[in-house]
C-alpha cells in the first residue's frame, strides 16, 4: 500500500534512508559517503519542502520516495527501499505512484555517476541521462560542487499522459 508520509512517519523515514544508503559505501567518492548518510536534521529540513511517501507492507514502511516541485519541474527526492525488500518492484510502484501526482511537465532525479543500479532504475522507467546535468543541478538543486562533479541527472517529459525523452 503506498501513502503521504506525516511527520510521525519521520524516525522511520530516516532508518529507511540510512539503511539502504549503505550501498553507497565504497562505490561514491569517500569524501561524500558517511554514516548516517542523511542526519535527522537534514531530514527534517526536507521534510518542509519535501513531499514523501511509503510503500506500508504489514504496518511498516519499508520504502520511500520524495517529491519536489521546483519551478516548472518535479524533482524525485530521496527514493530508498530497505535492502531486504529491494528487487520486488517496490520502487518502480512508488515511482509509478508518483508520476500520477505531476503538476509540472518534466521530472528529474539527480543521483550519483557510480550507483550504477540507481541510474539503470530510472533508465528502465523512461528517464534518459540530461547532457546539461551541471547546469540542471545547480538551477535546481542546493549541493556543493563536489556533489555535482560526481552525479548525473535524469529526466522525463510527460506531456498529455504520453513519455516523451527530456
Amino acid at each position: 500500500m503506498i501513502r503521504k508520509c506525516q511527520a510521525s512517519d519521520t524516525r522511520r523515514i530516516y532508518f529507511i534512508i540510512n539503511e539502504a544508503a549503505r550501498a553507497y559505501d565504497g562505490i561514491i567518492p569517500a569524501d561524500r559517503y558517511h554514516q548516517p548518510y542523511m542526519s535527522m536534521v537534514e531530514l527534517k529540513k526536507e521534510m518542509q519542502r519535501v513531499t514523501f511517501f511509503g510503500w506500508e507492507t504489514n504496518g511498516e514502511i519499508i520504502g520511500v520516495i520524495g517529491i519536489e516541485p521546483v519551478n516548472d519541474v518535479t524533482l524525485i527526492r530521496h527514493t530508498y527501499v530497505l535492502p531486504g525488500w529491494q528487487n520486488q518492484g517496490i520502487g518502480s510502484r512508488l515511482l509509478s505512484h508518483l508520476k500520477t501526482l505531476l503538476t509540472t511537465p518534466c521530472l528529474l532525479v539527480g543521483t550519483w555517476a557510480d550507483a550504477h543500479w540507481a541510474v539503470a532504475f530510472y533508465r528502465k522507467h523512461g528517464f534518459h541521462l540530461m547532457p546539461d546535468k551541471d547546469k540542471l543541478l545547480e538551477t535546481y538543486w542546493d549541493i556543493p560542487p563536489r556533489q555535482v562533479e560526481t552525479s548525473v541527472v535524469l529526466g522525463l517529459n510527460i506531456r498529455d499522459g504520453v513519455k516523451e525523452s527530456p
